[in-house]
C-alpha cells in the first residue's frame, strides 16, 4: 500500500491516480474511472471528481493507495 501526503482537505480521484503516476493524463483517468477500474474504500468509484480525503483508500490496477495530511 502507498501513502500519498497531501497539503489541502481533499484531492480529486482523477487527480490522485496522476499524481500516484497510476495514469499519465487526466483523460486517462477519465476512461479508467468512467470503465469502472477504480474503488474507493471497497466499492467501484466512476466519478472522477470524487474528493478523496485522509483515511480514504483507492485501489486501481492492482495497486492501493492511502490518502493522509503532509504534518
Amino acid at each position: 500500500m502507498t501513502d500519498i501526503t497531501i497539503t489541502t482537505e481533499f484531492i480529486k480521484l482523477q487527480d490522485l491516480l496522476k499524481l500516484a503516476n497510476l495514469v499519465g493524463t487526466g483523460g486517462e483517468a477519465k476512461i479508467v474511472i468512467q470503465n469502472g477500474d477504480v474503488s474507493v474504500n471497497g466499492e467501484v468509484c466512476t466519478m472522477r471528481g470524487k474528493k478523496i480525503r485522509p483515511g480514504d483508500t483507492v485501489a486501481f490496477d492492482g495497486k492501493e493507495l492511502t490518502v493522509s495530511y503532509a504534518n
